[in-house]
């Protein structure tokens, strides 16, 4: 069964838009946990306009589920930190300083020797590597020459198309999906995923080991309540009877 990763950042954004400490962080990620959530990712950003450093450290002393965090690492501060927590993945994103939301993967051709570089840091250091890539079967290929333990489909394409031909939308993921496989890549999604685009994806890209979903989910909770909402997810990611 895929693994769900809820990511909390949503609820710091939540908490920093009026200071104090309402939402909660570290109890949000305990809650995912208790809810029955696989993981938990956070994207702490160099402004930390939601995660915050010290909520990752606090965060990882806390949960005993699988930690996940995601960022740039073209910031020292963001590598510095992975380090020093050790999370059991890091999710490198090529963000630009300042970028709202990850909108696209990495040119892992073009970024070879740079990627290659970076992923023996993290992974000398024992944690699993994961990059952001395009459904692209030359991205993935190329990811493959970097050392990464894993890719992260970037899904945006996938949702945004769903609903005019769910078929034409998932099919270059199924082809990178199957690249990857061949390859011996593992394969991560996230991005734009939701209750009603999650189960038909999961249920035809093969080999997926996990999905990372925050934004659809934390507005779900709103309406559902937060551990339905997270049962709602896993139910999603289930295999049939």
């Amino acid at each position: 069964m895929t693994k769900l990763s809820v990511n909390i950042n949503k609820f710091a954004t939540i908490r920093n838009s009026r200071g104090g400490d309402n939402p909660n962080v570290l109890k949000a990620a305990l809650d995912a946990e208790r809810f029955g959530a696989d993981g938990v990712t956070v994207h702490p950003r160099p402004d930390e306009r939601h995660i915050r450093y010290n909520d990752v450290r606090e965060i990882k002393h806390a949960i005993k589920t699988e930690f996940n965090i995601e960022g740039n690492c073209t910031e020292q501060k963001f590598i510095d930190l992975v380090l020093e927590v050790k999370p059991h993945q890091v999710t490198l994103v090529p963000d630009a300083l300042g970028q709202l939301t990850s909108d696209h993967g990495w040119d892992t051709i073009k970024n070879k020797n740079y990627l290659i570089e970076i992923i023996s840091v993290f992974k000398n250091a024992g944690i699993r590597t994961s990059i952001f890539v395009d459904p692209v079967i030359e991205m993935v290929e190329g990811a493959k020459a970097t050392g990464t333990d894993r890719i992260e489909l970037y899904t945006e394409g996938y949702a945004k198309h769903f609903n005019d031909n769910k078929d034409a939308a998932i099919e270059p993921y199924i082809a990178a999906a199957k690249k990857a496989n061949e390859l011996g890549l593992g394969i991560n999604a996230g991005h734009d995923l939701d209750l009603y685009n999650l189960k038909y994806f999961a249920q035809n890209v093969p080999g997926l080991l996990e999905v990372s979903i925050g934004h659809a989910l934390v507005c779900d909770a709103i309406y559902l309540g937060y551990e339905n909402a997270v049962q709602m997810y896993k139910r999603q990611l289930a295999p049939n009877p």
